[in-house]
């Protein structure tokens, strides 16, 4: 296992998805990560989920996705008890990492600010909707309030139907993956400064700075992205097409691999059709290029085409499932999926995805399941220095 961030003590204050999607990536790289919930109930995500005996358990799908490698540890931050005990992990940590909306760790007297000075090396890391200043600094947010005024909606569908939604929270999981780089960016730096941070995280920001050459395009050429559906606006033929089973995606970009696509398709005369002669011709006449193309890749199946169209350099995919995705024997070679057999609170395997890249002196992978709420508190405590008597103290005032 890759133990890149071997030694680096993360303290994960946060809820749901952008901020736990964070502490997951610095745990499959090895960090020791201390989920930090509330007594009562935890980090919502363990109420949520498709099965909801796992929700009424507090071990939901959407906190199992998550959570592996990591601590949990129950804390009241609202008792006098319960701050001093994230003072102590603070001065033994490296890294913090919130999603409260902003002014609410200031409210509590555990902001920045005031941590600082107990360990000048903590990278502290606060993820919120619009970040820490700002006019809309104190709005909530929610992934799909980002989608829509980050205008990823106003470009996602056809021109008929949109705007919609990602199928998935997007925005969330962009602003976990931006605030995991900037985390490892500062702890690089404390390597050779000895100095600590203060990152802010926008989700905001992170879903336009992605959102590439819609923003690009506007900004530059002044041209409104609008939506396109399955067509990818900068090339035709590329996109969605209707095979015999299906959809496929094609992304015959450059002439000539447009050239070589209608030529097995038995159709060489559309390279010689003057609607379709340049890129811009065929941008400009995208519907009938695709009528025309449908109609000879109705004769095949998806899998059929896609492996003829790939072995002629022609970029080419079957439109899939989700569990015909995670089935496919690519995702098996790169072992993206990791199996926990025995986990407390659940009544089966778990399966869960790990990360997208591998390193040659081992993958990054965590060696725990997700952990039930508060299990590891009187471990991490007497870590801290806290003897059995001080813990039993902190239960019986509701600290932890």
């Amino acid at each position: 296992m890759s133990q890149a961030l071997a030694g680096v003590r993360v303290l994960d204050l946060t809820n749901v998805l952008a901020g736990p999607f964070c502490a997951y990536q610095l745990a499959l790289l090895g960090a020791d990560v201390i989920k930090i919930e509330v007594p009562e109930g935890g980090d919502l995500a363990r109420q949520l989920g498709a099965d909801s005996t796992l929700n009424s358990r507090h071990m939901g799908a959407s906190f199992l996705a998550q959570n592996a490698g990591k601590k949990s540890v129950t804390l009241n931050l609202k008792t006098a008890e319960g701050k001093d005990v994230l003072r102590r992990l603070v001065g033994s940590a490296d890294v913090l990492v919130e999603n409260f909306r902003p002014g609410v760790m200031a409210r509590l007297g555990v902001s920045y600010p005031e941590l600082q000075p107990l360990n000048p090396k903590l990278v502290y890391c606060a993820i919120s909707g619009f970040g820490q200043e700002g006019p809309m600094k104190s709005v909530p947010a929610y992934d799909q309030i980002i989608q829509g005024l980050s205008g990823m909606m106003s470009v996602t569908g056809t021109p008929e139907s949109a705007p919609l939604r990602s199928g998935f929270p997007v925005a969330d999981t962009l602003a976990g993956m931006t605030a995991a780089f900037a985390i490892a960016s500062a702890l690089v730096r404390r390597n050779q400064s000895g100095e600590g941070a203060f990152i802010d995280v926008s989700m905001l920001d992170s879903a336009l700075t992605v959102m590439g050459w819609a923003v690009s395009n506007f900004l530059i050429a002044e041209v409104e992205p609008r939506p396109h559906g399955n067509d990818n606006f900068t090339a035709a033929p590329s996109g969605a097409f209707k095979a015999q089973d299906g959809l496929i995606n094609i992304a015959a970009n450059k002439q000539e691999q447009f050239e070589a696509l209608v030529q097995v398709l038995g159709r060489e005369d559309l390279a010689r059709d003057q609607r379709f002669a340049s890129r811009e011709d065929r941008k400009a006449h995208r519907r009938e290029l695709t009528h025309e193309l449908e109609e000879s890749l109705q004769t095949r199946t998806c899998a059929e085409w896609q492996s003829i169209f790939n072995k002629i350099g022609v970029p080419a995919g079957c439109v899939l499932t989700v569990p015909q995705a995670l089935a496919l024997p690519q995702v098996a070679q790169r072992e993206l999926l990791k199996t926990f057999d025995d986990v407390p609170g659940m009544d089966r395997p778990l399966r869960i995805a790990r990360t997208g890249f591998r390193l040659s002196d081992g993958d990054p992978d965590v060696a725990s399941p997700p952990p039930l709420l508060g299990v590891h508190t009187e471990e991490v405590l007497r870590g801290a220095g806290y003897t059995v008597d001080e813990i039993a103290q902190l239960r019986a005032k509701g600290a932890v």
